[in-house]
Formats: structure tokens, C-alpha cells, sequence
């Protein structure tokens, strides 16, 4: 691309996604000093979906480098931290732009029900699931 970024390939839909370099640039400068994702100041779950809108997606050419990252990569829903893993952005950062993008109308912002994320069964079930997938020998982890 001509602004530095590479390309990974085409999703299903033809469209271009984006491979960012890791940052230099330091992450309060990307966010102006915001450390407060939220007007309540509770910082946005990490499990929170999020994706592109058509306002967004029209928008792309008129958006900063990391918000232009975030719409491009929202095509389909994602979670805040995969957004954050695949752009290389810090996760807060990731969480403050999102925020600015909801309130602009570019992105949807789809949080999940506080009673799931509460649940110890959920918990058990990732944690069960987590040690089913055998490590890089093939070896299943303990239970206890």
C-alpha cells in the first residue's frame, strides 16, 4: 500500500485486510491523553463485539490511521481484543477509538449480558475446553 501498510490478503469478500507494523508511535498520542474509554470511566470488556457500519465504512478515507485499522477490520464482527491483537494496538487504545467511533455512528458496539460473563459454568466450560487442545507435543494438560 502506499501509506506503509501491507496487505494480509482478501477476506471472502475480496476485501483487503489490514497488517499493521507494531506502533511506535506511543499510545497516549494516538488516544489525546484519554486513558477512559466511556464517559462512566468503566473500560469497555474485552469480549465486546464490535463492527463496521455502512456510515463507517463510507467514512474509511476521512478516518485516522488506527480508527481507518479498526473500520477496515470490522467488516465482520470481532471482539475488542481481537481488533486490538490483529491492528498490534494496545488494548486501551483499541477500547478509546472504539468508543469514539460508536459515538460517531461508524461502529456498532454489541456488549455482552453481565449475567453470562458472570457465570462460573462459562468458566468451566473455557477452562475445560482450553485443556482438551493438546500442547505443541501432543500431549493433552492435567486436570484437577
Amino acid at each position: 500500500m502506499a501509506d506503509g501498510r501491507t496487505s494480509r490478503g482478501a477476506d471472502e469478500d475480496g476485501h483487503q485486510e489490514p497488517v499493521v507494523p507494531a506502533s511506535a508511535v506511543r499510545p497516549f498520542l494516538v488516544t489525546a491523553g484519554r486513558v477512559a474509554p466511556t464517559a462512566s470511566g468503566r473500560p469497555v470488556p474485552v469480549e465486546t463485539q464490535v463492527v463496521a457500519t455502512a456510515a463507517g465504512l463510507e467514512a474509511l478515507d476521512r478516518l485516522s490511521f488506527e480508527q481507518h485499522d479498526i473500520i477496515a477490520a470490522c467488516r465482520q464482527p470481532q471482539s475488542i481484543a481481537e481488533i486490538a491483537a490483529r491492528l498490534r494496538l494496545h488494548l486501551n487504545v483499541v477500547r478509546v477509538l472504539a468508543e469514539d467511533l460508536r459515538a460517531a455512528g461508524q461502529l456498532a458496539v454489541h456488549v455482552p449480558h453481565t449475567d453470562a460473563t458472570h457465570d462460573a459454568s462459562v468458566l468451566r466450560r473455557v477452562i475445560d475446553g482450553l485443556r482438551a487442545i493438546p500442547d505443541s507435543r501432543g500431549v493433552l494438560r492435567d486436570t484437577d
